[in-house]
């Protein structure tokens, strides 16, 4: 049986069924080489020098990974000249990356997480790399980086494309053009991402839930409620004994939920409260309610559908809530309460 590629994957979505663009297309292909580069620079760990501090801060103030920096710039650098985008923006970065006026602009606005996780690398536990795609508001002003937050300023539900990278024992490419979720693997030896599994669906309901259970002393009583009656098991109110898993990767914990189900939660707690939230909108929350939305699940803040959110500014945060759509949709229920 001839292997789909990720390039006739897209081909086929373009020319049979008229869902993406052939810039779109070639965009998708091009995050896609820039993630096998990145995967090369992760395996290599020690032996290519890149673990360890950068010695610097990205805007949130928080401390770079040498592979922070690292996949940022082959990020930027992969796609910059293809004439596809108008700008990028990374969580790594204060402000958007306009691209060089020695290169054509093109309708597309690209967001990304470069190395999600990245607290694991050094102990060589699994991270990944999260992109979106929007298209450019028509008349939108890209004169200055500043000028142009306003234009990737749109909902989640404007998004075009979404993906993620997951750099594991595999490499692994999760993507949604709207039209469902697939999962292709990098074939080293080939230096291709190949198909292996098409219509991903989440099951909507789930033993299994993610959370930092250190925060617990920080939660609001909806979360508080529902994970003590998890952990009470079949005695509980859920009638079901349930396991926990936390990875403290997004990338990690949602493809696990995205394999075999599970609820993953960051929620609102006193601790990022005057934050709005732990994770970004942009880079983190979005991408990945589009992809598990796509997958048959659901994904909120506990009190609103993550993809309606207008976002205010660039590198806003939100709680998030995602996975099996009959337990997000338990425990945003008990926000409403």
């Amino acid at each position: 049986m001839t292997q789909r590629t990720l390039a006739r994957y897209l081909t086929e979505e373009q020319r049979n069924k008229g869902v993406i663009t052939a810039d779109l297309k070639f965009l998708i292909e091009v995050v896609s080489r820039a993630c096998q580069a990145i995967s090369i620079a992760i395996g290599k760990g020690g032996l290519g020098g890149v673990l360890g501090e950068a010695g610097s801060d990205n805007v949130q103030g928080e401390a770079q990974k040498k592979l922070d920096v690292l996949s940022n710039d082959i990020l930027l650098e992969a796609n910059e000249w293809g004439g596809h985008l108008a700008a990028m923006a990374s969580e790594e970065m204060d402000l958007p990356h306009l691209v060089p006026h020695r290169f054509p602009k093109g309708e597309y606005l690209l967001t990304f997480d470069p190395l999600d996780g990245s607290s694991n690398i050094d102990v060589n536990v699994s991270i990944g790399t999260i992109f979106s795609v929007l298209k450019c508001p028509e008349g939108a002003d890209l004169s200055t980086p500043a000028a142009a937050e306003a234009a990737f300023l749109q909902p989640g539900t404007a998004q075009v494309a979404a993906g993620y990278a997951v750099y594991g024992p595999t490499t692994l490419l999760v993507l949604t053009v709207g039209n469902g979720v697939a999962v292709f693997t990098l074939d080293r030896e080939q230096g291709a991402f190949i198909l292996t599994q098409e219509n991903v669906q989440i099951p909507a309901d789930t033993k299994e839930f993610a959370i930092n259970m250190s925060n617990q002393r920080f939660w609001e009583a909806p979360v508080k409620r529902y994970v003590d009656e998890m952990v009470a098991g079949k005695e509980g109110p859920l009638g079901k004994d349930y396991n926990m898993r936390w990875v403290a990767s997004m990338v990690a914990d949602v493809h696990r939920i995205m394999t075999r189900g599970g609820i993953f939660m960051y929620p609102m707690d006193s601790k990022v409260q005057a934050q709005g939230g732990k994770l970004r909108l942009m880079y983190e929350a979005n991408p990945m309610a589009f992809l598990v939305e796509q997958a048959g699940g659901a994904a909120t803040t506990g009190r609103q559908r993550i993809l309606d959110i207008v976002p205010g500014k660039l590198h806003q945060r939100v709680p998030v809530i995602l996975g099996s759509k009959n337990e997000v949709e338990r425990v945003t229920g008990y926000h409403a309460v």
